[in-house]
Parts: structure tokens; C-alpha cells; sequence
């Protein structure tokens, strides 16, 4: 017996404590902890860049479908009516925040014939809030629009707007390359992100042949370009409604006499919308 005493006082002077059953627990325990909150932030990871994901795929969808002139199917992506705080914004005009005079934009476009819009997407920056109820988002659009215009509905229409002494099928003609950015900011409903505000910040205009420069030169004191919605039927220019109230973030597109402003600010990492700007 004493020599069994001694040898475990000899290793305990060595350093070789014998650990306890209730040290062995603490550890396992700390352990577990350890792991449940690595899983929690793995998770936590992975469903931002699952809502990363839906949300481009969202805006992309909106923008297929804007090209396709696939109006009513839009209306969906947008968030449900009645929705506080919902706004869209096209110009330094005015906002509009009911739901109704925003769809009135996606209630049915008129598509004539010989019109194209073709915009695309690129660099999307994209912030999900910490809450995950909301998210930001910032893209670059580029883009074609173009059309033919019956001659005397050209006329409602300045003359910049169409190319110079060219005549299609007996019509004028329109063929302008856009550079445009979207601010957008996000909500969850019901589980899927949703179009809440929408802020389009147009850059720059060039018809085919003249380059924005010229074209700045010519159209940008002219308040046409701000007004104008869609080119209709027969290329008849359609003028934006009245807006419900005025601008609070302002656009920057080119101009001959001023500089760049960084207009559309991006999205920076955010926890709770109230703590961050909207677009």
C-alpha cells in the first residue's frame, strides 16, 4: 500500500496530474458548446450566401422578363401590396411609393413591332442584413433600346432623340446604347426576398453613331428625358405620371459640365435596416 502512494506522489511531482471525472465533464462539456456554436455560425454563413444567391437570381429574373416585355409577371417579384415603406424611383422627377403607381409601370408595356430593350447585369455587391429580414443590393446595367417611330408621332419627341435622316419601313428610327446603375434594397416575405425600393440611376445615354458626349450636349437641360417612360405604340413617347413625392437621394447622369458623385452609395455590411441609408 505504500508503495502504491508513493508512486502516485512521484506523479504528481512529474506533472502527471490525475484528472477528475468532474474536470473530464467540463471539458467535454465546454467542448460541445465550442462545436454548437461553430455549426451555428457555419449555418448562419450559409444561408447568407443562400439569400446572396436568391436575391441576384431574383433581380436577374426581373430583368429577363423586363427585356421579354413579360410585364405582369413582375408584379410578383415586387413585395405584397401594402407593404410600409415600398418605393421606386426612375429619375430625379420624384418617387413614386404606392403600390398601385408602381405597378402601374409593370401593367402591361406595349411592345410594337421593331422594338428592342435588351439590358444585362453585372457587378452585383450585395449586403444581407444580420437580422436577415432585409437586404441591399447595387448593379451595373448596359444595355440597347431601340425602335421605330411613325413620322408624325416623332414629333412629340425631340429631335436628338432619333437618328439623323433615316427612315425603316417609312419610320423614324431610335437605337440607343444605356449605361445605368440599380440601388435596390430587399425584403423577406413569407420566406422569399422581395423587391422593396427600387432606385434606377441612369448614367448615360448614346444613340448609335453620335456617342453621349454629344448627345449630353444636346439633351441634358431638356427635361424630356427625365419625363419620358416607354416609346409605345407606333414609337408615340409615353410620359412618366405624376410622381407621389419628391426625390430624397438624387441621380448624377453624365454631363458636359459637371463631374462624377458617387450617387448610388454601395451597400455596406449592416445588422437591421434602421441603421443603415435606403435606396
Amino acid at each position: 500500500m505504500e508503495m502504491k502512494l508513493k508512486a502516485m506522489l512521484m506523479a504528481v511531482a512529474a506533472g502527471c496530474a490525475v484528472t477528475s471525472p468532474l474536470a473530464a465533464k467540463e471539458d467535454v462539456t465546454a467542448e460541445i458548446a465550442a462545436l454548437k456554436a461553430e455549426v451555428a455560425q457555419l449555418r448562419a454563413t450559409a444561408q447568407t450566401a443562400r439569400d446572396r444567391g436568391d436575391i441576384q437570381n431574383l433581380f436577374s429574373r426581373y430583368m429577363y422578363l423586363h427585356n421579354a416585355f413579360h410585364d405582369p409577371e413582375i408584379v410578383p417579384l415586387w413585395a405584397k401590396k401594402g407593404t410600409p415603406g415600398i418605393r421606386a424611383q426612375y429619375s430625379n422627377n420624384g418617387v413614386y411609393t404606392s403600390w398601385d403607381s408602381i405597378m402601374a409601370y409593370h401593367a402591361q408595356r406595349p411592345n410594337p413591332k421593331g422594338k428592342l430593350v435588351f439590358h444585362y447585369l453585372a457587378s452585383p455587391l450585395i449586403e444581407v442584413a444580420e437580422d436577415g429580414k432585409t437586404a441591399k443590393a447595387l448593379f451595373v446595367m448596359a444595355g440597347v433600346e431601340s425602335g421605330l417611330t411613325d413620322v408624325e408621332a416623332a414629333k412629340q419627341a425631340p429631335e436628338f432623340m432619333y437618328v439623323k435622316d433615316l427612315l425603316v419601313d417609312g419610320k423614324r428610327v431610335w437605337m440607343h446604347e444605356i449605361m445605368v446603375k440599380y440601388g435596390v434594397d430587399f425584403i423577406r416575405q413569407d420566406g422569399e426576398w422581395k423587391i422593396w425600393h427600387f432606385h434606377c440611376y441612369e448614367v448615360a445615354r448614346s444613340p448609335h453613331g453620335v456617342g453621349w458626349i454629344p448627345f449630353a450636349a444636346k439633351s441634358q437641360d431638356n427635361p424630356f428625358a427625365d419625363d419620358l417612360m416607354y416609346f409605345g405604340e407606333d414609337g408615340k413617347p409615353v410620359l412618366m405620371p405624376k410622381p407621389d413625392a419628391p426625390v430624397t437621394m438624387r441621380n448624377n447622369p453624365y454631363r458636359t459640365d459637371t463631374g462624377q458623385t458617387l450617387d448610388a452609395p454601395p451597400p455596406v455590411p449592416y445588422r437591421t435596416i434602421s441603421e443603415t441609408f435606403e435606396y
